[in-house]
């Protein structure tokens, strides 16, 4: 049979004690806990006089811990945090996960997916970051990153490739029938003579031309400049010009006809999106089932 335990202060007591040894001021104290100043001071006083001890050198202006004060608030600080450690036990919070992907990434093809994660992971929280800098996965707390180019991506890294980059060159039907006047050569009625094209922060138009499109590389041409892919997708979608994308970005508004291929073929390069994470986790077995969900969908 366990002993009783020794008789304990009260715990409201213990706790105007411990806000107001951080704040050193009874007024503070009271607004962190919802009462008045005065009902701060009288717990603390009744503190001190069961215990037989001052815990509190009182100022003008402030507050000074005794030394006393000093050595019981630190042991006291460390039973609240059992009593959480305790409470947090009986209630786990949600799993949390953060996920770094480019504005392009996450708008085009991460959110249409996001609904089927959830229902597999229904215990997982996801926290989406949309960024094109590269992130910070200790500073940032992020577990894990999808990042365009080609490895490696810094030390420390592990790198799995999950889209090789395939760019096709799209626009409206409307567009694409202006396209293919100009290419024969037959003015146009309702707008400038030439090819307008979308650009952004990294498409490649010269090597697409080339490789892809040689006979329309002669044609005239104009450009628009967007800094992120999604503003030169909608822009295209919007029968701005034509925009050259990666090709998993528009496959519902290919599939769909509101946006069709213009200009020669897909091109295929040396790059591609890949899931960069830490080699040392903190969360290794949730990361590395977003990964396995994450290359199921590209599949």
């Amino acid at each position: 049979m366990n002993a009783p335990l020794d008789p304990l202060p009260s715990l409201n007591a213990l706790r105007a004690f411990e806000v107001a040894s951080r704040h050193l001021n009874f007024r503070l104290a009271g607004l962190e806990l919802g009462v008045t100043q005065g009902a701060v001071a009288q717990q603390i006083r009744a503190l001190e006089a069961e215990l037989g001890l001052k815990l509190f050198e009182r100022h003008p202006r402030t507050l000074v811990l005794t030394q006393n004060g000093q050595r019981y608030v630190a042991n006291v600080r460390r039973a609240f945090d059992l009593l959480a450690d305790a409470t947090r036990s009986l209630r786990p919070e949600p799993l949390r996960l953060t996920v770094s992907v480019t504005p392009t990434f996450a708008s085009k093809w991460l959110m249409p997916r996001l609904a089927d994660y959830t229902r597999v992971h229904p215990n997982v929280d996801l926290r989406i970051l949309a960024t094109e800098r590269l992130s910070h996965f200790h500073t940032e707390a992020v577990d894990l990153a999808v990042r365009y180019g080609r490895p490696s991506f810094g030390p420390g890294l592990q790198a799995d490739l999950l889209l090789e980059e395939c760019l096709v060159a799209v626009g409206t039907p409307a567009v694409q029938e202006r396209v293919q006047r100009l290419a024969r050569g037959k003015p146009l009625a309702d707008g400038p003579d030439a090819l307008v094209l979308l650009h952004d922060s990294q498409s490649s138009w010269a090597q697409y031309l080339e490789h892809s499109a040689p006979a329309m590389a002669a044609l005239p041409s104009k450009a628009i400049w967007f800094n992120q892919t999604t503003l030169a997708i909608d822009a295209a979608l919007t029968g701005q010009g034509v925009a050259l994308v990666q090709k998993d970005f528009v496959a519902p508004d290919l599939a769909a006809g509101r946006l069709v291929p213009v200009l020669g073929e897909a091109l295929r390069t040396d790059a591609g999106y890949y899931l960069v994470f830490p080699r040392k986790q903190r969360q290794p077995q949730a990361v590395a089932e977003l990964r396995q969900w994450l290359a199921a969908q590209a599949r």
